[in-house]
């Protein structure tokens, strides 16, 4: 599977996390906590800004759980849509080109579903394939990357959207002064976002738009006994009412490493074969517990930092928002593989295997022409030289030019992986140059 395009869509009201903690102390506990005590609870989560569904002032008139989730609708729909048509606009697609969209939410219940709804908003096909995932929560935007994944695999032609959509602000609880709650009124925020993607065969198909972005190796889940506390909604009549247990890091200790190693000896990797990481940033403490279980600094997960302090823990959409800011602000190297992950209610975890384009797979069809023809030219030249010097001779033998392959990037990645993942993007460099022939004398010339 060939990834496209990735697009974030943020409200626009976006606050300090210190207007944030005043507003939530005054608007949500109503004096039931002493602010102290909020504010060291959200200092602690090393996040600057966020972005809010609404003006804070909005949020007075939402009493009941219909009125919020009525707003989570409205806002989201519209939100939703922006970052799918972002998305698609960016890999040089239209909303009548997608064959299948899944959407992922948490954050509030929809019938007809939100992709139902966005595929009306901005003119998706009557006939496109919708995948409504509720529930998954944080874990969403990498499992979500590999249901994508999984679905093209069977349908290679098909062009299909993932769309996650989460307004946290929307769920948190008046008048509840408990932990879990203070700690979700300083950590989440709200935003969504999409990718763009296809199958091997429209892949070959289609010319670069774009910077590069990866293509999905394989995929991995795994749901772990007696975790079901550790992230949980308890459902009442004011709403979503937020379960963070403190189990989480421990978890990510005790399970991560080892799957890690499972999933990449599959393929007969190692991490040493992994150059970069897309980590959900679930929190301070979560990341922590992440760079210790895959034994790397603080500098392979700069972008999960760096996505958490500048827009919180977006749920669903944080893995994307990281992905899009990863290929942005520090493109992988040509070739290099990626490891996508992130965990969620179950307790669970999703792995994506990623690989960025080899550097000669970069070059568009248009760059291809050119340097065939040039080649061509120069080969035709030489050729010609060569016959009028042998002519000069007396020398009447027939000129054969060899068929000249391209040698392969050295940034091209031949690791030891499976059969089902082993394909060098020089194959597909060659394929495309192998339209462009040109006849030299009864040769034909690659670049």
């Amino acid at each position: 599977m060939q990834v496209l395009s990735v697009r974030t869509a943020l409200p626009e009201h976006r606050y300090t996390q210190a207007e944030i903690t005043a507003w939530f102390v005054d608007t949500m506990l109503r004096g039931k906590v002493k602010p102290s005590v909020v504010e060291k609870f959200h200092v602690n989560s090393g996040i600057d800004t966020r972005h809010l569904a609404l003006p804070m002032q909005a949020y007075d008139a939402l009493t009941d759980f219909g009125a919020a989730n009525d707003a989570f609708i409205a806002a989201g729909v519209k939100l939703g849509a922006r970052a799918v048509t972002d998305a698609l606009k960016a890999a040089g697609l239209t909303p009548t080109d997608v064959d299948m969209i899944i959407s992922v939410t948490v954050t509030g219940p929809a019938v007809p579903s939100l992709d139902a709804r966005v595929a009306s908003l901005i003119g998706l096909r009557e006939d496109v394939v919708r995948v409504p995932i509720v529930g998954l929560d944080c874990v969403a935007g990498a499992a979500g990357l590999a249901r994508l994944y999984d679905y093209l695999l069977g349908h290679p032609n098909a062009i299909a959207v993932l769309m996650s959509i989460e307004l946290c602000s929307l769920t948190l609880q008046r008048n509840d002064a408990s932990v879990p709650n203070i700690l979700a009124g300083g950590l989440f925020g709200d935003g969504a976002a999409a990718v763009v993607a296809t199958g091997g065969v429209r892949a070959s198909q289609l010319a670069p738009v774009g910077p590069p972005h990866p293509e999905v190796l394989a995929a991995y889940s795994r749901l772990y006994p007696d975790s079901g506390r550790a992230i949980a909604w308890d459902v009442g009549a004011s709403g979503f009412k937020v379960v963070l247990g403190n189990t989480v890091p421990g978890l990510v200790l005790r399970y991560l490493g080892p799957d890690v190693d499972r999933f990449l000896t599959e393929h007969g990797l190692s991490r040493t074969d992994i150059e970069w990481y897309v980590v959900h940033p679930g929190g301070p403490k979560v990341l922590e517990a992440v760079q210790a279980a895959l034994k790397v600094d603080r500098s392979a997960l700069e972008m999960s930092w760096e996505s958490l302090r500048c827009v919180g823990n977006l749920s669903s959409a944080s893995a994307l928002h990281v992905l899009e800011r990863t290929l942005m602000k520090k493109p992988p190297g040509p070739g290099s593989l990626g490891l996508m992950l992130a965990m969620g209610p179950g307790f669970c975890s999703e792995l994506v295997l990623l690989r960025m384009p080899a550097l000669n797979a970069q070059v568009s069809l248009q760059e291809c022409s050119a340097q065939v023809a040039s080649k061509a030219e120069k080969y035709a030249r030489r050729g010609r030289q060569i016959q009028a010097r042998r002519r000069a001779k007396g020398s009447d033998a027939a000129l054969s030019i060899q068929r000249r392959k391209p040698k392969a990037s050295r940034h091209v990645h031949t690791i030891g992986m499976s059969k089902k993942i082993q394909k060098t993007d020089r194959k597909s460099v060659m394929t495309r140059l192998s339209r462009i022939g040109f006849e030299l004398n009864g040769a034909s010339i690659y670049a």
